[in-house]
């Protein structure tokens, strides 16, 4: 099949207002000429302390002073945020350079220096750096997307106000800050928050910011900076729609290309004055009711608190006070919201819940309150009587250890025996070459030091052998011992001493019985405790919602009407890895996701069941094979060979999903950008492209067709009967367009390394 170029997309240049005909001043620039330019320093990657210290060089009477020209223009910060937008090489990748981004790959896309100057000199064109990407239907939205050449401004500049704002943010503000993610907040609220009665999550109606929240927006930039050259280009970004806020819209925070890297600081930005008003709120009401303790009483005081958790736009309220306090608070916060942020908040869906006998959902996942015992269960009797039964056999196979060992050391010891005295009947004597008199010794002392051990451990050899040395004996007897020497008494007084010490079986008696009433103490202790806890206190538990997750594997495809895995015939033009790598793409995301819920086997069970077997049906189906046939040759691990003949296995083993739990702190992206989004491989006898991903230089890149989900299954993303509710969707404005990748970033794509986001979308093409 041939495919020829209809059209590429191109810079958009709108007719903006006369206030944004020009982002500089008519007014020629005035510079002191013993000024050091920030473009005329040596370029160079900067270090964390480093570029604080430049911010903070700019720091004067509580306000940063002119951070776009003196420190965002500085080439060695453009320089470093193009480090941060590299997307990190694979370890297997050939002929890969001793770092992930030199200047010279840089200089290729753009010059660094010509880029700082036009942002010190005022002269940066942003329209010019955008694309409007069409939509396929003539009533489809439109897409405005940066270049990578603006893409490295808007992490410059992001870079600039993580480091003036991320140390002012509240505790309760998570998304879009270093080590602040999903997992962070979730951890916090199943570790932190204690008796929760009642709550509510804030429902944003889905609206775009217009120029009322932005310029809010600059308004609250200004009280920490001032910096009118920057103000005025945030502004401009929002007017050509580079940047785009849109609440409620399930798309921030999730690697989508609508979503700019530039979202999730402005948008904690936007809400760190609400953040300050629910964190003092929070501080009145813990001195109303403060904490105290009785020393040497048990007390069940449990003061009022309040908990929050805010995720860019997700906003959950958490009190364990009573509903009138839940209800009080709810008003505050939607006066604040609504009054002081001026955004429209969904009131209908904005209700409370209790927090025991509802669920409800946040950050993609189901939150209820539950007593200790139900995350933590004792162990019922069939694993009590399954765990003694373990410790019998476990006790048999040390005994027949024990006498195997024994039976060992006897039938050596008999060999040993009858070589010596074979060898004096026929010689004088032994002859040896080296001595082994020292070795023979160190053997049998050692074996003689375990068989005392054995023996004096064991309570049955004890009783056997001490009753009959300690009874019964004449010499016990008072009349019997005044008729003896004195010297035979004190030996068998002695003898009896070192029988009771070593043989009494009384002591070891005593000692296990002390042992077992220890334990049972030890027991009833943990069960009141748990008894009391379950009574007085209450956790958050945190699921995966799992009726959501098998409507997302039924809508996709991976399983019939009868929930049994069935393969996706889209996939099938595909190269076998590229099938393997997209659905272990997916079902690493998934696994990665849900990592940190109390449910999380039944996760493992949909991605070990449902997509293994729906991608062996593919293949199956691929190949016009069956599915034994298709088991045979790729094994149930799903396991292929590279070019050099090397196995390898990209789909997690059954070993590795069972041995997976919960991680270290991260923020990982849902998997609505990987299921959601097919890649199909065209043949063309066009040229070969550039990758398109950030900085890559290759150019033997294969194109690859975007198709949507919503329009491959042709449904209405917004209707919530149609399509799972909560997951996001990627601009359909993509769909049908051709992106050209090399081989290493379309293997990333696949396995969710990298997401649309590290593209350079602006470059993809619209071929027929």
């Amino acid at each position: 099949m041939l495919i020829h170029l209809r059209k590429i997309a191109t810079p958009w240049k709108p007719n903006l207002s006369s206030s944004f005909n020009k982002l500089y001043s008519d007014r020629p620039l005035k510079h002191s000429p013993l000024l050091k330019l920030p473009f005329q320093h040596s370029v160079q990657t900067l270090t964390r302390p480093q570029l604080e210290a430049l911010v903070l060089s700019r720091f004067s009477q509580g306000k940063f002073f002119d951070l776009l020209r003196n420190v965002v223009a500085s080439p060695s910060v453009l320089f470093t945020a193009s480090q941060n937008l590299i997307t990190p090489l694979p370890s297997n990748r050939l002929n890969a350079p001793d770092s992930l981004l030199s200047f010279d790959m840089v200089s290729s896309c753009f010059s660094v220096e010509d880029m700082a100057r036009e942002l010190y000199e005022n002269r940066f064109d942003v329209g010019a750096c955008c694309v409007r990407l069409e939509s396929s239907e003539e009533k489809g939205e439109f897409l405005v997307l940066p270049n990578l050449k603006l893409k490295v401004l808007l992490e410059a500049i992001r870079i600039v106000l993580e480091i003036v704002y991320d140390e002012r943010f509240v505790t309760f503000s998570y998304g879009g800050r270093v080590g602040m993610g999903r997992h962070t907040a979730i951890r916090y609220l199943k570790n932190s928050v204690q008796n929760p009665s009642w709550w509510f999550t804030v429902a944003f109606r889905r609206r775009k910011f217009d120029s009322v929240h932005v310029n809010k927006l600059c308004l609250l930039v200004q009280e920490k900076i001032k910096d009118d050259i920057l103000i005025l280009m945030l502004k401009k970004l929002f007017e050509l729609e580079a940047v785009q806020i849109e609440l409620g819209g399930c798309y921030l925070g999730r690697g989508f290309p609508q979503e700019s890297g530039l979202c999730s600081i402005l948008s904690n930005i936007y809400f760190n004055g609400f953040d300050k008003e629910l964190q003092q709120i929070r501080l009145e009401k813990n001195e109303e009711n403060p904490k105290f303790s009785l020393d040497g009483t048990v007390s069940f005081h449990n003061p009022v608190k309040i908990y929050a958790v805010r995720y860019l736009d997700e906003i959950l309220v958490i009190t364990s006070g009573s509903k009138m306090l839940i209800m009080e608070l709810k008003s505050q916060v939607l006066r604040y919201l609504e009054g002081n942020l001026e955004l429209e908040v969904d009131r209908m869906n904005t209700a409370i819940h209790s927090a025991v006998s509802e669920k409800i959902s946040f950050l993609g996942m189901e939150l209820q309150a539950v007593p200790p015992s139900v995350l933590h269960p004792p162990m019922s009797e069939k694993a009590i009587r399954a765990r003694k039964k373990y410790l019998r056999q476990k006790e048999v196979r040390a005994i027949e250890l024990r006498n195997a060992r024994e039976r060992n050391r006897k039938k050596l010891g008999l060999k040993i025996l009858g070589h010596v005295f074979k060898k004096l009947k026929r010689t004088d004597g032994l002859k040896y070459e080296f001595q082994i008199e020292k070795e023979v010794t160190e053997i049998f002392r050692n074996w003689a030091d375990e068989v005392v051990r054995d023996f004096l451990e064991s309570l049955e050899d004890n009783t056997e052998w001490h009753r009959p040395l300690s009874a019964g004996d004449f010499l016990s007897l008072k009349h019997i011992r005044n008729q003896l020497p004195v010297d035979l008494v004190n030996a068998y007084d002695r003898f009896q001493d070192q029988v009771n010490q070593h043989l009494n079986p009384l002591k070891a008696k005593k000692e296990k019985a002390r042992e077992d009433e220890k334990k049972r103490l030890g027991e009833e202790e943990r069960y009141a405790k748990r008894t009391v806890e379950d009574l007085t206190r209450l956790c958050i538990k945190v699921e995966a919602p799992i009726e959501l997750v098998r409507k997302a594997v039924k809508m996709i495809g991976f399983t019939n009407k009868m929930g049994r895995p069935r393969p996706i015939s889209s996939l099938i033009a595909l190269e076998d890895t590229d099938i393997i790598k997209w659905y272990a793409g997916v079902g690493r995301r998934w696994l990665d996701f849900f990592c940190c819920c109390h449910n999380y086997k039944t996760v493992k069970t949909i991605v070990t069941y449902h997509l293994r077997f729906s991608c062996i049906l593919t293949l199956a189906e691929k190949h016009e094979s069956t599915k034994r046939e298709a088991m045979k040759h790729y094994s149930k691990d799903l396991k292929v060979f590279d070019l050099n003949g090397k196995e390898e296995m990209h789909f997690p083993t059954e070993r590795e999903v069972k041995m997976l739990g919960e991680r270290n702190l991260a923020d990982p992206y849902p998997v609505d950008g990987a299921f959601s989004l097919f890649l199909i491989r065209l043949v063309t006898d066009e040229d070969s492209y550039p990758c398109i991903a950030h900085f890559c230089n290759r150019t033997d890149s294969i194109l690859y067709r975007v198709r949507l989900l919503q329009k491959t299954l042709n449904v209405n993303p917004s209707n919530g009967v149609e399509w799972v509710r909560g997951m996001g969707v990627i601009h359909e404005s993509l769909n049908q367009r051709c992106l050209p990748l090399c081989a290493d970033h379309i293997s990333d794509l696949y396995m969710g390394k990298i997401n649309l986001q590290d593209l350079d979308c602006t470059l993809s093409l619209d071929m027929d």
